[in-house]
């Protein structure tokens, strides 16, 4: 009896430790070099499962495949997207975004679609001249996406 009561603990807190990592926080890897100079390969990151409030320009980690890609989110549902001389288009208003320079002309036409459909979402990587990412795999659903990060363990310090 004084086993188990000294066990009990030990499995709580075992209990927990797999709640709060399947559930609300886990760390994930950066691996390559489509989110330069942002993250690097190899950084370590912290992913908040429990966000599941998506917006323009934060940075999200989902399935595709057998991988799990880091990329920052440039298009909502319901919107156009459009990518001219460097600027970034949604709806057609221009919207400042610090990557676009190094953007090569695209728009959602290119994929075939006019409009990125409800529950799904444009991705793109910060290095665009070297990021697999919607412009090729298209949009992704929101059910793919882990969670958003904006926070490093290694090395320490917010994301931005």
């Amino acid at each position: 009896m004084n086993i188990i009561k000294a066990i009990i603990p030990y499995i709580i807190i075992i209990i927990t430790v797999v709640v709060i990592r399947t559930y609300v926080l886990t760390p994930v890897i950066v691996s390559g070099t489509s989110m330069d100079d942002t993250l690097k390969n190899g950084e370590l990151l912290l992913l908040k499962k429990y966000d599941k409030s998506y917006e323009r320009f934060d940075i999200v980690v989902f399935d595709y495949g057998d991988s799990k890609l880091v990329k920052r989110i440039i298009g909502l549902p319901g919107e156009t997207l459009e990518y001219k001389d460097g600027v970034l288009y949604i709806n057609g208003e221009e919207v400042e975004d610090p990557f676009a320079l190094a953007t090569k002309d695209f728009k959602l036409s290119d994929l075939n679609i006019d409009v990125i459909p409800e529950g799904y979402y444009f991705v793109m990587g910060d290095n665009r001249s070297n990021s697999s990412d919607s412009r090729i795999i298209g949009p992704i659903s929101a059910e793919t996406i882990n969670g958003t990060t904006s926070f490093s363990l290694w090395p320490f310090g917010p994301v931005e």
